[in-house]
């Protein structure tokens, strides 16, 4: 997999690099930007082998909330059915393994999630990149978690897990502490296997009987964002985990989207102005985008192609903060003047740490101004 492949003929200032299940956690978790969900009765698989995404890096089989219950042993079935064409087309020499995005699994509840991987065969895992975990809190953690190293050892490869932190026993204040201490404590006890924390926005925001509109963000919706930025504030200490962004669940978007008419502008002032770009679900997209990188968040759970190259598109990185990062990571100390500003060594090393991880990921561009022509075919 490579980032930016709907886009190929864009010219980078450094290149995206290729990645896949087996590249090193430290930079893999970065990679995954807009993780794609859908049905796990949805076979998948001619997609894939077709190509018909290009900007699809990673995606999600969900056995929860997108499928029925009643639908769920077809969804299983179907989900091994993905997995078995994928590995014939391969064998057979009609797929190449760089094509074929990490696949993730939602499972439903911790007993689904053994009934499901019992189904797996060896030759599945090289095809299966890890498990989302589902109102992943105190009670749920240690099962989920003491599964996924119990399947690591059976078939003795990488299978990543990623929580997803949504419930209300997080969502409700006087729980959220202690809830939040007790789901790090176990994600820690087994940090090499989770390659992403994920949070539930809608499911949040339906504790609250709220719903965020077209043109406003989830940082405007003021019980949801307490319960993203507390989560922020225990998993991105120290870079110790990625988190990625909640869902953004509009989208209207022409068949036909090109940006050569579109004026070079400063994305960022733009859109934060509320001046339009492209749309008001796309710019709502991009505007949420903003706010979730300035925040901490890395990457985000999108349920519609058409939110693909916007995601990850958004994630590339300018030359200008490229260039403040590497100063920042090979200067011993001190205050240093950067690109637009003073870089202080030490107090900025974390930011400079993710920003050239997201730079290997994405690739760099030559500024804001570059961001629409990325976004374009």
């Amino acid at each position: 997999m490579k980032h930016h492949q709907y886009n190929p003929n864009f010219k980078f200032v450094k290149e995206p690099v290729d990645f896949n299940k087996y590249t090193d956690r430290s930079l893999l978790q970065y990679c995954l930007g807009a993780t794609m969900y859908m049905p796990g009765t949805k076979d998948f698989a001619q997609a894939i082998i077709d190509k018909k995404y290009p900007g699809l890096t990673s995606m999600v089989m969900c056995f929860e909330d997108a499928c029925k219950e009643e639908d769920v042993p077809a969804a299983e079935i179907n989900s091994i059915h993905v997995l078995d064409t994928l590995a014939e087309c391969e064998k057979n020499g009609t797929l190449k393994y760089e094509d074929i995005p990490l696949i993730f699994f939602r499972v439903r509840s911790v007993e689904q999630f053994k009934h499901f991987a019992a189904m797996l065969e060896p030759r599945h895992i090289r095809y299966l990149c890890g498990f989302n975990f589902p109102k992943f809190n105190s009670l749920t953690s240690a099962p989920y978690m003491e599964h996924l190293v119990e399947l690591n050892a059976k078939f003795g490869e990488i299978i990543y897990g990623m929580p997803i932190i949504e419930d209300a026993r997080v969502a409700f204040k006087e729980s959220r502490a202690q809830e939040l201490m007790a789901i790090k404590q176990e994600c820690d006890k087994h940090k090499d296997l989770i390659l992403n924390i994920r949070v539930g926005g809608t499911d949040f925001s339906s504790c609250f009987g709220v719903r965020r509109g077209i043109n406003y963000t989830i940082y405007d919706v003021m019980t949801v964002r307490d319960c993203l930025m507390d989560i922020l504030n225990f998993f991105t200490r120290n870079n110790d985990y990625t988190v990625s962004g909640p869902v953004w669940e509009y989208f209207r978007v022409n068949k036909r989207m090109k940006f050569c008419d579109l004026p070079k502008v400063d994305i960022q002032d733009t859109l934060l102005k509320r001046s339009p770009v492209v749309n008001d679900a796309v710019d709502g997209l991009m505007r949420e985008l903003i706010l979730d990188q300035a925040n901490g968040f890395m990457g985000k759970t999108c349920i519609h192609p058409t939110h693909l190259n916007f995601i990850n598109g958004m994630l590339a990185v300018t030359q200008d903060e490229y260039n403040d990062a590497y100063q920042i990571l090979h200067t011993s100390g001190g205050v240093i003047k950067g690109s637009k500003g003073m870089n202080e060594i030490k107090p900025h090393t974390n930011w400079a740490t993710k920003i050239s991880m997201r730079a290997e990921a994405y690739g760099v561009i030559e500024s804001e101004k570059s961001y629409l022509e990325l976004f374009g075919v």
